[in-house]
């Protein structure tokens, strides 16, 4: 009997997420959309990086993701914008409503990927970096780099 490889295929990423927060916890989501948003979404037509989850009456939605018309879609085409709902546990979104609570926690959407044929958020629980938490960061990834390129330079 053999495994089915689990696949996944990355569509958008949200690398100033990881500039400005601390990520502390990572949860998979799904994702609800409409027919002409799945199409778009396959040709990678998705921008996450202003967006942000927010929960209301005990459910998860992300404002900000803009997922392109689709060229073919016609009337059947929504609003690139609008507010999408997220599709978690009761549990989790119980769990992740407590957290944000505390002082300075928000949620941001991290990537959005296919799945087995289906669109997954991932969204992360986040924390703000303060402005020397990213001058130390960028200086930490300059120090790398810098030892890699010698590290280059004497293995030729």
């Amino acid at each position: 009997m053999a495994k089915a490889k689990e696949t996944q295929r990355l569509i958008a990423n949200n690398k100033k997420a990881f500039h400005d927060y601390f990520i502390d916890d990572k949860y998979e989501a799904g994702i609800a959309l409409h027919g002409t948003e799945v199409k778009s979404i396959r040709m990678g037509k998705c921008s996450i990086k202003e967006a942000f989850v927010r929960i209301e009456n005990g459910e998860a939605y992300v404002y900000g993701m803009h997922v392109s018309p689709y060229e073919k879609g016609n009337i059947f085409n929504k609003d690139p914008l609008r507010v999408k709902k997220l599709l978690l546990h009761k549990y989790e979104i119980n769990k992740l409503a407590g957290k944000i609570k505390e002082k300075g926690y928000t949620l941001v959407p991290l990537q959005v990927y296919f799945k087995e044929g289906k669109v997954k958020v991932e969204i992360g629980l986040a924390r703000g970096k303060k402005l020397y938490d990213k001058r130390e960061a960028i200086a930490k990834k300059d120090m790398r780099r810098e030892t890699q390129r010698e590290f280059k330079v004497k293995n030729l």
